[in-house]
């Protein structure tokens, strides 16, 4: 797209049907990738009955590597120019996004945006900058620069130093502070599922607090308890479980 290359994968369940089933997205989170969501995408795709899409965001796995410092913006960029074009690439229509952290935001902006979703499954989202969220993204730089966090995210992108720079100096911007999409959440027409623990090191209850309150589409909430930042990983069955339920309710083929 535009000239980048953009990885993607995507699992397919058992059956041939599936294919013309309504698709799930998935959008990783600040420093992830295909190849980090592991066996994720196969599982959800058995449990649901559905295909899913995973793909690396411009500058993450082995999607082509960034070639300039990420803005402020940079959400609002993926969400309403970036994602619609994979989509309309591959010939994707009303799918249901499953965002986590940063593609959880990203899910909002795009459905906030006027796209054409069937569902939002937002797993840790944040639509406000919180005191707790900057003290974690401050403790990933020193473990990046003195704690073998570069190397453990090298298994995963061909460009980890450009690709951590350009989430994690982005949300330590002082202007960064300001950052707010909850007036997005009031845009969305398509039911939406908030996973969260009350353990995340980047974000508090007030994250899906705020989204709830705001929405004016129907809301299921799933508080996970022994869950850290990514319930997809700590409470695999359950946010499985959760997300089939979700899906198999909504008003889609």
């Amino acid at each position: 797209m535009d000239g980048r290359r953009i990885e993607y994968r995507v699992a397919l369940p058992a059956g041939c049907q599936a294919q013309r089933r309504t698709m799930l997205v998935l959008l990783h989170e600040g420093l992830g990738s295909v190849s980090m969501w592991k066996d994720f995408p196969d599982l959800l795709a058995a449990a649901t009955g559905r295909c899913v899409l995973a793909y690396s965001r411009y500058g993450h796995g082995a999607s082509t590597g960034l070639g300039e410092p990420r803005r402020v913006d940079y959400m609002h960029r993926e969400a309403l120019t970036a994602l619609p074009q994979l989509l309309a690439g591959l010939n994707i229509e009303r799918p249901v996004l499953i965002g986590h952290s940063d593609g959880a935001s990203i899910a909002i902006i795009h459905a906030g945006g006027g796209h054409a979703v069937a569902g939002l499954v937002l797993l840790a989202p944040h639509v406000f900058v919180e005191e707790a969220t900057i003290k974690g993204i401050a403790a990933a730089r020193r473990s990046f620069e003195t704690a073998g966090l570069a190397e453990r995210l090298a298994r995963y992108h061909d460009h980890p130093q450009t690709m951590f720079r350009g989430w994690n100096d982005v949300w330590l911007k002082p202007e960064f502070r300001d950052w707010n999409i909850e007036a997005c959440v009031e845009n969305i027409s398509a039911p939406m599922l908030l996973i969260q623990s009350n353990t995340d090191p980047y974000g508090t209850l007030a994250q899906i607090d705020a989204i709830a309150q705001r929405a004016r589409a129907p809301v299921v909430q799933s508080l996970l308890a022994g869950s850290s930042h990514s319930p997809h990983v700590d409470c695999r069955e359950e946010t499985i479980d959760a997300i089939k339920k979700f899906v198999d309710a909504l008003d889609v083929p």
